[in-house]
C-alpha cells in the first residue's frame, strides 16, 4: 500500500511541533570570584640593602716574645674581660735572662760605688796639688763610665723583667674569643703568630653601601643631608639572616667621605646595642630604609596584578556586576600588596581570585574577601543496611 504525499507531510508537521515544545537547557550561572574594594590607607615604602656585622673592636693577640707556647688558658668561643690571661709562653729563657741582668746591675753598681769613692778621694788631695790634674781627670772620666754602666744595666733588667711579663699574654679588651692558631707546644715568633682574635660585642657595627641616586632621595626625604642625619635620632630596621627583625634599631654612625668610583657607592654604618648577643661579627644582614611614608596609598594585593606583553592589568566589577580589564601603572611593593599609581580609583571592586574565568564584558557573583567563609555543610550520614 502506497503511502500519499499528503501523510507525510502531516507527520513532519508533528515532529517538527514536538521539537519546539522540547525545554532549552538552562544558562550556566555566572562564575564566583573573590573580590575586594580598594581603599586609601597609609603605607611605608622601604628599600633593604644588603649589609654585614663588623666588631667595635676587632684585636688580633699576637705575642710580642718568642717561645714554646705553654698554656691556653681561655676557652675558646667564651666571653673574655680586659686584663685576663689568654695565653702563657715558656717563661724559663726568660727568667733566666732576668737574673742575668739583674746581677749585671749589682756589678755596675759595684764598680761605680768604687769609682765614687775613689774621685771622693781624688778632689780634696787635688786643691793642695797632692795629686795631678790627670789623675784627678781619670777619676772623674772613671766615675761617669760607671754611672753610665748603671743606667745600661739598669735598662737591661728592665727590657729582661718586660720580656718575661709578655710571656703572660692577656685580653686587651672585653669580648669574645675566637679560635685558638697554634695549639700548645707549638713554637711562636714575637710580633709574628697569630694565636688568635678577640672580638668586642657590644655595640656592633652593620655596614652597608647606597648608591649615589638614593643618598640623594633619602637626603630629600629627611630634610637634611646624611651627615647631619647622623647626628639625628633617626633609627634604621635591621633585618637578620632568617628575615626576622633586629630587636634593636641601629643609628647611623659613618659615612664615607667619598663614593667607591668602582660599584658607584656610598658606604654607611650603622651602630647597634647587641646586650643579648645575638650578633656575631661578620654575619650577613638587611638593613631597611624607609624612603617614603604615604597617607593614601592604593594597595592591592599582588596577586590580583596580572602582566602581558610588559603591561599590567587588574580586573574590576563595575556597578552591573559585570568583570573589565583595567589596564595599571605599578608603584613600590609594600609587604605583600603592590601601590597602583595610576589607573585605579578609591571605592571600586578589584577581583583578588577566579580571574581565570573572567572575560570583558561578562556578570559574574561576588565574594568578599574579607567576609567571613561560609560555614561547612555537613554530609548526610549513610542509612545503616539491614
Amino acid at each position: 500500500m502506497t503511502k500519499s504525499p499528503a501523510a507525510g507531510t502531516v507527520l513532519l508537521a508533528a515532529l517538527l511541533a514536538a521539537c519546539s515544545s522540547a525545554t532549552p537547557p538552562p544558562a550556566p550561572p555566572p562564575p564566583l570570584v573573590v573580590v575586594k574594594t580598594v581603599r586609601p590607607a597609609e603605607a611605608s615604602v622601604t628599600i633593604d640593602y644588603v649589609a654585614q656585622t663588623e666588631a667595635l673592636n676587632e684585636v688580633e693577640i699576637r705575642p710580642r716574645v718568642g717561645g714554646l707556647l705553654e698554656t691556653q688558658a681561655a676557652v675558646e668561643g667564651t666571653r673574655v674581660k680586659k686584663g685576663q690571661l689568654l695565653f702563657v709562653i715558656d717563661a724559663q729563657p726568660y727568667e733566666a735572662a732576668a737574673a742575668q741582668a739583674k746581677a749585671s746591675l749589682a756589678l755596675a753598681q759595684s764598680a761605680f760605688d768604687q769609682a765614687d769613692r775613689d774621685l771622693a778621694r781624688v778632689k780634696p788631695l787635688s786643691t793642695i796639688d797632692a795629686v795631678s790634674q790627670q789623675e784627678l781627670d781619670a777619676a772623674i772620666a772613671r766615675h761617669d763610665a760607671s754611672s753610665a754602666q748603671v743606667e745600661a744595666a739598669r735598662a737591661a733588667l728592665q727590657t729582661a723583667q718586660l720580656n718575661l711579663g709578655y710571656t703572660r699574654i692577656t685580653s686587651p679588651i672585653d669580648g669574645v674569643i675566637g679560635r685558638a692558631q697554634l695549639k700548645v707546644g707549638g713554637l711562636v715568633t714575637a710580633y709574628t703568630t697569630l694565636l688568635t682574635t678577640v672580638y668586642s660585642t657590644d655595640p656592633m657595627y652593620v655596614n652597608f653601601a647606597i648608591s649615589e641616586s638614593r643618598v640623594l632621595e633619602i637626603q630629600r626625604e629627611m630634610g637634611v643631608a646624611l651627615d647631619q642625619a647622623a647626628k639625628s635620632n633617626r633609627t634604621f630596621k635591621v633585618l637578620l639572616g632568617d628575615g626576622s627583625e633586629y630587636p634593636h634599631p641601629g643609628r647611623l654612625n659613618f659615612i664615607d667621605a667619598a663614593v667607591d668610583n668602582a660599584t658607584g657607592t656610598l658606604k654607611l654604618r650603622l651602630e647597634v646595642p647587641n646586650p643579648d648577643q645575638l650578633l656575631r661579627a661578620n654575619q650577613f644582614a638587611r638593613v631597611r630604609v624607609t624612603t617614603q611614608n604615604l597617607k593614601d596609598a592604593l594597595l592591592v594585593p599582588q596577586r590580583a596584578v596580572q602582566e602581558f606583553q610588559g603591561k599590567n592589568y587588574v580586573w574590576v566589577i563595575d556597578a552591573e556586576s559585570k568583570a573589565q580589564q583595567r589596564d595599571v601603572t605599578m608603584g613600590a611593593r609594600v609587604d605583600s600588596n603592590w601601590i597602583v599609581t595610576k589607573g585605579l580609583s578609591a571605592g571600586e571592586v578589584l577581583v583578588v581570585e577566579g580571574m581565570q574565568k573572567l572575560k570583558p564584558g561578562i556578570a559574574v557573583t561576588t565574594r568578599d574577601a574579607d567576609a567571613a567563609p561560609a560555614p561547612a555543610v555537613a554530609a548526610p550520614t549513610p542509612a545503616a543496611k539491614p
